[in-house]
């Protein structure tokens, strides 16, 4: 499989099948907080990165080799952003022409201003944009967007998306300590969320490898803070999920683990667990051989371990301060 991975645990989506439609890592943000680290370099084209009859067809097989209940949602979430592949909006119409399982969009929400990207979303079920500030300075620093897309455009994209789409709009907020938990932050995001009026906020915290290594996510009194903050009812805190990765679409043991860990970076325990049907020897060996070879390397963050692309470009030690505290820290 080159364009569809899993299904793999969600904490939102149950089992979802993942489908990334852009190479790695193909962004027009730079977020300081993102487990496929640093994008170099920010790219704000539109185009097909991949064939997207190739992307349909893989889709359509994975759907036929699995059980009925097998996969909850399918999820176009990408090695970057998503609705920067040209033809979206096409393959989510052929996709739920023949499938009758849900199909989510997880995206930044930055090219939402653009009448025609609205439109292409709007056959999917369920999007999920991404509003981490309530300022233009925040957002700048912690987002770190491509120059085209400013925190102006990104509010009003997602206004003017919400006005035309019936499905579920849910907003992540990646909470990061220190930065934009506090009170202030928070209610500015909160300002925003009301102008927005999604039908859920997700509160989100960076427990896999976040591309700088100074950012943390907040604690528990940052947690009960946005609660109470952005709204008790329709507000969701995402707690880590447990689940079994699906492997079996991989020839090989070797590419099973970098067709996971290219979109799904993965602590060391997580991934020998999801690696059990091997032998544990075996899995050790391979892994091994993937760092040996350059397909993939092991990130440090929160004293733990974990995998990920060899592509993927990591802050080795922290560099400067949080954002809120000095702009140019986090650059």
């Amino acid at each position: 499989m080159n364009y569809v991975f899993g299904p793999v645990p969600s904490r939102r989506l149950g089992r979802s099948l993942g489908v990334d439609p852009i190479p790695l890592k193909t962004c027009n943000w730079n977020c300081v907080y993102c487990q496929l680290g640093r994008t170099r370099p920010l790219t704000n084209e539109r185009r097909d990165y991949f064939p997207p009859s190739e992307i349909v067809a893989e889709v359509k097989a994975a759907l036929e080799s699995h059980g009925p209940n097998e996969i909850d949602w399918v999820t176009f979430v990408g090695s970057g952003e998503p609705t920067l592949h040209a033809s979206l909006g096409q393959t989510i119409r052929e996709v739920k022409s023949f499938s009758p399982i849900p199909v989510a969009v997880i995206t930044n929400g930055s090219l939402l201003y653009r009448p025609e990207v609205r439109e292409e979303l709007l056959p999917a079920d369920a999007v999920l944009p991404t509003l981490d500030a309530g300022n233009d300075r925040l957002y700048l620093s912690v987002n770190r967007p491509h120059p085209e897309i400013s925190f102006e455009r990104l509010v009003e994209g997602l206004i003017a998306f919400r006005h035309a789409y019936t499905g579920k709009l849910w907003i992540e907020v990646m909470l990061i300590k220190g930065v934009n938990d506090t009170e202030e932050a928070l209610r500015e995001i909160g300002e925003i969320l009301n102008r927005i009026v999604p039908d859920e906020v997700h509160i989100n915290l960076p427990i896999r490898p976040p591309a700088e290594a100074w950012v943390e996510p907040t604690d528990e009194e940052g947690l009960m803070r946005a609660t109470a903050i952005l709204g008790r009812g329709a507000t969701r805190i995402l707690h880590p999920v447990e689940g079994e990765f699906d492997l079996s679409g991989y020839e090989n043991l070797a590419d099973a683990v970098v067709g996971v860990i290219t979109r799904h970076p993965m602590r060391e325990k997580e991934l020998l667990d999801a690696l059990g049907r091997w032998g544990s020897g075996q899995v050790a060996e391979t892994l091994q051989e993937l760092a040996a070879s350059g397909r993939a390397q092991v990130v440090t963050r929160y004293g733990q371990r974990f995998w990920s692309a060899s592509g993927a470009h990591y802050a080795e030690k922290p560099r400067g301060n949080p954002p809120n505290k000095l702009h140019k820290g986090c650059s």
